[in-house]
């Protein structure tokens, strides 16, 4: 069974003004969907992995897949993965100054100090990230951490759980932001959705 792309949940204009909705309608329906068609077409050649769910064949640095296809099932699969889940962190009806709730706000705080002082680690781990890449809230035993990862790699390749998001590759804030990356970082905050990270980080294993 082919993987398939994740329902966006909402209009492509719904985070406007924070993202605005051009940059949504190639984001989803050009980025996203061209990870998941070519990580379907990449595990034609390894049938096994077909149907398989998508955090099973990233684990372990993708250690389930022949070496011949390793490189575009990490690159495309990475990209899909994250890409479902920057879907499912947005939230339209964001507001600026929400925070962390439930456990989540809990463990925030028991981790990093308060949310200020997680905010000003994740801030800094998006703005130096190098090139493309990611800054991840990811959960790695029984602690939150802050990581950054280049292109599409994922967290569950590290053995961790990814509880939020950011994507600071230039496809997702160039149309609006061009190059003030901080900006972008800036007007993302106002769309997260935090109880749906709550729920996340409910499920981190």
């Amino acid at each position: 069974m082919p993987l398939e792309q994740k329902p966006l949940g909402f209009d492509s204009a719904a985070l406007e003004p924070s993202i605005d909705k051009q940059t949504m309608e190639i984001h989803y329906g050009k980025h996203y969907a061209a990870y998941v068609n070519n990580y379907n077409d990449a595990v034609k050649k390894q049938p096994e992995l077909d149907g398989k769910p998508l955090h099973e064949v990233l684990a372990k640095d993708c250690a389930m897949v022949k070496e011949e296809i390793k490189t575009a099932v990490r690159n495309n699969g990475g990209g899909a993965h994250n890409h479902a889940l920057f879907w499912e962190i947005l939230n339209p009806a964001g507001k600026p100054g929400a925070e962390p709730v439930g456990k989540l706000a809990d463990a925030i705080k028991r981790d990093f100090g308060g949310f200020a002082q997680f905010k000003e680690k994740f801030e800094a781990a998006a703005k130096t990230r190098f090139g493309s890449g990611w800054a991840w809230l990811i959960k790695k035993g029984d602690k939150l951490e802050v990581i950054s990862t280049a292109n599409q790699d994922s967290p569950i390749m590290q053995g961790a759980f990814p509880v939020i998001g950011l994507d600071v590759w230039e496809h997702a804030y160039y149309l609006k932001y061009q190059n003030r990356r901080p900006d972008y970082i800036t007007a993302w905050w106002n769309v997260v959705n935090w109880k749906v990270a709550d729920d996340r980080f409910g499920r981190a294993k």
